[in-house]
């Protein structure tokens, strides 16, 4: 390598690894990434885009055998696999090429290799267990990400049993699914399936799919899922998962009761845990607890000159989450005026299966249990113009505001393009924007998004269209 000190290195090349890189550049650092697979991490190449991809075509053939609501007749409808596939391949090749760019045009170094702390501000990179050389910097920032958590008894084989890499990738397109967890994940998948023909059963350990969602939401979804077809366990423990040559038996323990299935494959997302090892985290002071990094506001791990951000450090989740935490960070290594930590409140979440669900802030629940006096609205969206000419009139908008002051809490949104939307919400959030402001917006017609302002109207006793 022609040079080897940097100002600051990040480890790991995903959406929070890049992003702080190239912010670093811009700052003026001497910035290198150091990627050990491939640039965008797991959410680009494996995990974001490459299943938005796979959605899509799963819309279009849920579209496509339902022509007919819409004045079309279409026979003999199919669909290749291998190019459904191939083409989420694509999209994923194309965007990840496209990292590289940027990083090149920033100048920003980048190492091909796995990378380990060795002392105080040096790394060691090693490719395929050949070494590739030593690093030094002041800063390194540890993006490592995070990987498919397994549970004792419920391990994937890679061909019956799969994760999220497998269930991207399928060779053949099963006609019986299990999915064990309802997060964003497991619902994404389970409506892949279930759109391309697929007979899918999930399986979720709590109460309730979308757990992490405002209940009304997940009951909404719930409803929506089953007159789709799927078949949905909650409070729910599969055991006794056991592959055969070409299909998987589980048992599936519910309500007090248990039955025995058979299906073609499984889709494992129960969570996933950082990728905290072989890092050269032993003989340091980093904390990891349950899998996790432990960093302070400022994303600095207890290891002076070494920082966390991400996955790794844990929840959400979420790769725009991860982008804004490399920002922070080297923002604030470079002394940045102003720089305010990451407010997790104001992060939006998305899920995007059939319908697509969509939150910021605080459920109704946590709200309450906080001790706020809340006003609540709602709209469906069987009130609103542009879903119906869509046909898409099943969905709900909810707003949560604060009755003394009128802040929102929190927005929570589930049918069509409602991930596209939420960002309305997130802005009016981090604006510290009240129920005056969204009642005196004016929001364009006809659009979805007016269910936006009418789920805001609804909470103050003026909704116009219901």
């Amino acid at each position: 390598m022609a040079e080897t000190s940097f100002d600051l290195i990040v480890v790991g090349g995903g959406p929070g690894g890049y992003v702080a890189a190239i912010r670093a550049a811009q700052l003026g650092m001497k910035t290198a990434v150091v990627e050990r697979e491939h640039l965008g991490g797991i959410c680009l190449n494996w995990g974001c885009i490459p299943t938005k991809a796979l959605l899509r075509s799963s819309e279009i053939n849920h579209i496509l055998h339902n022509l007919d609501a819409y004045g079309f007749t279409a026979k003999d409808i199919s669909f290749d696999l291998a190019k459904v596939v191939k083409r989420s391949r694509g999209v994923a090749k194309q965007l990840s090429s496209g990292v590289g760019y940027l990083l090149k045009k920033n100048k920003v170094t980048v190492i091909d290799g796995h990378a380990r702390l060795n002392g105080a501000g040096k790394l060691k990179v090693e490719k395929d267990g050949k070494a590739v050389g030593d690093l030094t910097a002041k800063h390194i920032i540890l993006a490592t990400g995070a990987r498919a958590r397994t549970l004792p008894g419920l391990e994937p084989d890679g061909k019956l049993i799969w994760t999220y890499r497998e269930a991207m990738v399928p060779d053949v397109m099963p006609k019986s699914l299990l999915v064990i967890g309802s997060g964003a994940i497991g619902m994404e998948f389970a409506s892949f399936y279930a759109d391309m023909g697929a007979e899918v059963t999930v399986a979720e350990v709590l109460d309730r799919i979308l757990p992490q969602e405002d209940e009304e939401i997940s009951a909404f979804a719930k409803k929506a899922f089953e007159k789709q077809g799927l078949k949905i366990h909650t409070g729910a423990k599969v055991s006794d998962l056991k592959a055969g040559k070409d299909s998987v038996s589980a048992t599936i323990e519910a309500g007090g009761k248990s039955q025995s299935i058979t299906v073609d494959r499984v889709v494992l997302a129960v969570g996933i845990t950082g990728n905290v090892e072989d890092i050269g985290l032993d003989g340091t002071k980093v904390k990891v607890e349950r899998g996790h990094v432990v960093v302070d506001e400022w994303l600095q791990t207890g290891e002076k000159g070494v920082y966390a951000i991400g996955d790794l450090v844990g929840a959400p989740w979420l790769a725009h989450k991860a982008s804004h935490e490399g920002v922070i960070c080297v923002e604030k290594i470079a002394g940045v005026k102003d720089v305010h930590p990451l407010d997790t409140s104001t992060i939006p979440a998305c899920t995007y299966c059939r319908p697509q669900v969509a939150s910021v802030g605080m459920t109704e629940a946590k709200a309450t249990e906080a001790g706020r006096e809340v006003k609540v609205g709602r709209f469906p969206f069987i009130g609103n113009g542009k879903a119906i000419a869509l046909g898409e009139p099943e969905g709900l908008v909810k707003t949560v505001f604060d009755a003394k002051t009128g802040e929102l809490l929190g927005a929570h949104m589930i049918g069509a393009e409602v991930t596209e939307m939420i960002q309305g919400y997130g802005i009016a959030r981090t604006l510290e924007t009240t129920e005056v402001e969204l009642m005196r917006a004016v929001f364009p017609h006809p659009t979805i998004s007016e269910s936006m302002h009418e789920a805001v109207l609804d909470a103050y006793g003026r909704v116009i269209h219901v």
